[in-house]
C-alpha cells in the first residue's frame, strides 16, 4: 500500500457502486519502546517523531531511520519489522518518523506531492530535522546513517536518498518506487500498477536534479515480492537502474548469489564495496519479508503486509549497512528478548519456505488486495480505461 493519499480520494470517487474500503488501521502495542520526541525542530511536513537508543552503543554511534507504509504506525511496524530489537542487539539509534491522519486518511507517506518530496520543503524537511536532532541530541556519527522503508515508506527513503544524499551512507527500499517518477495522483497511480520503463540516465537526472550533491552517492538495497500486486515490482528495476546511472555502473550485475532461498544481484566498485544490491523476493506479495536470520535469531512478528518468507529483510539490511559487526555483552534478557523462543521450530519453518518457493506468499491484509479494490474503484469512477 505505498499511493499516498489514494484512498482518501477512492472514499470521495462517484459511483462506486457500493464499494466500501476497509478500515486499514492498524494497533499498535504498549510495549514498544519508542518514546515520542515532540520538540525537534522545524516540522513543516506536520508528522510526529519517534526514537529509541539502547543504553549501549556501538562506536562510531550509528542511527537508522525507518519509514513505515500505508495503514501502519511506528510502533506497529517497529514490533512487525523488528528494528528495535535489532537495535538493541547490535547497539545503533533508531528514529521512525510517524504520519499523521491529517495529513492522509490512511497514514501513508506523501511520496509524491512535490511540497512533500523536495529538499527543505513538507515531510522530507520534517525528516531532516529529526535526523538532525538525534545527531545533536545523542552524538551519533555523521557518517553512519541510514535510512530504510516499506511502500510508501519505501517512496519515502528513496525521497530522502534522492533530496539529502550527503546525509545517509545507505539506504534500503522495499516494495517501494523510484524516485522523481510521479508529481500527481495519475502518474502515481501509473508508477504502482504499471511501472513504465525509463532510460537509465533519466532517472538518475531525477535524482541529480534534486540537490546540488554531486557525489558520493549512498549505497542502496532493494527489496520486492515477485507476486506483488499492489506495487508493480517493475518498480524494483527502475530502482536499481536509478542508482546505477549515479555510481556508473553497468546494468549487468557484477554477481548474481542465493541467500535463504532466493536471487540477490550485487554491484560493487573498484575497492570491492557493494554499491547496490537486489533481493527478489519469488513469489512474495506486498510487504516486508521476515525469517529467521543468519544468528538464528528472529526479529520482528508477522502481521498485515510483515510477511513470513524465509529472509530476515531486517537483519539482512542492517547487515549492508555494516551494523551487525558489533555485538554488545548483552544480558541474558536481552539475547532472549532477541532470540525466537523455539529455534528449532524457526529453522522448519525456513526449510518448509524453501520446500515451497513455488507457491506464492500470502499478501498479510487482512483478507483484501488493495491494487484490486482501487482498480475497481477507479474503473467504477470513470479514470481508469
Amino acid at each position: 500500500m505505498s499511493l499516498a493519499r489514494n484512498v482518501d480520494l477512492l472514499r470521495h470517487l462517484p459511483r462506486m457502486d457500493g464499494l466500501r474500503l476497509p478500515d486499514f488501521g492498524v494497533s499498535t502495542d504498549a510495549s514498544s519502546p519508542l518514546q515520542e520526541v515532540t520538540d525537534f525542530g522545524d516540522n513543516p511536513g506536520a508528522l510526529r517523531m519517534f526514537a529509541f537508543v539502547p543504553a549501549q552503543l556501538q562506536k562510531p554511534r550509528a542511527l537508522v531511520v525507518v519509514l513505515h507504509g500505508c495503514g501502519q504506525t511506528a510502533a506497529a511496524y517497529d514490533l512487525g519489522a523488528g528494528w528495535s530489537t535489532l537495535a538493541r542487539h547490535y547497539g545503533f539509534a533508531l528514529v521512525m518518523p510517524e504520519q499523521q491522519r491529517v495529513n492522509n486518511g490512511n497514514t501513508c507517506f506523501n511520496w509524491f506531492n512535490p511540497e512533500d518530496t523536495a529538499r527543505e520543503s513538507g515531510e522530507a524537511r520534517s525528516i531532516r530535522e529529526m535526523i538532525a536532532h538525534m545527531v545533536g541530541a545523542h552524538r551519533i556519527d555523521p557518517r553512519r546513517i541510514f535510512i530504510t522503508g516499506l511502500s510508501a515508506g519505501g517512496g519515502m527513503a528513496s525521497v530522502m536518498l534522492a533530496t539529502y544524499p550527503e546525509v545517509f551512507a545507505a539506504g534500503a527500499i522495499i516494495a517501494g518506487l523510484p524516485y522523481g517518477i510521479a508529481s500527481n495522483l495519475r502518474e502515481a497511480l501509473d508508477g504502482m500498477f504499471h511501472s513504465p520503463a525509463r532510460p537509465e540516465r533519466e532517472l538518475g537526472d531525477f535524482v541529480r536534479r534534486a540537490s546540488h550533491h554531486r557525489g558520493p552517492w549512498p549505497k542502496v538495497s532493494v527489496w520486492h515480492g515477485s507476486a506483488d500486486r499492489t506495487v508493480n515490482p517493475g518498480n524494483a528495476n527502475e530502482i536499481v537502474k536509478q542508482w546505477l546511472d549515479l555510481h556508473d555502473l553497468p546494468m549487468a550485475p557484477m554477481a548474481e548469489t542465493n541467500v535463504d532461498g532466493y536471487p540477490r544481484q550485487a554491484w560493487w566498485n573498484k575497492d570491492g564495496e557493494t554499491l547496490v544490491e537486489f533481493y527478489a523476493i519469488t513469489g512474495m506479495a506486498h510487504g516486508t519479508p521476515l525469517g529467521l536470520a543468519d544468528n538464528d535469531q528472529r526479529y520482528g512478528v508477522e502481521g498485515a503486509f510483515l510477511i513470513e518468507a524465509g529472509i530476515s529483510s531486517s537483519y539482512h539490511i542492517a547487515k549492508f549497512f555494516g551494523l551487525t559487526g558489533w555485538v554488545q555483552d548483552a544480558k541474558k534478557a536481552d539475547a532472549k528478548l532477541a532470540r525466537s523462543p523455539a529455534p528449532h521450530l524457526a529453522r522448519t519453518i525456513r526449510a518448509k519456505v524453501a520446500d515451497e518457493q513455488a507457491e506464492p506468499k500470502r499478501e498479510q491484509s487482512r483478507g483484501f488486495d488493495l491494487g484490486q479494490i482501487i482498480t475497481r474503484a477507479l474503473s467504477a469512477a470513470g479514470l481508469m480505461k
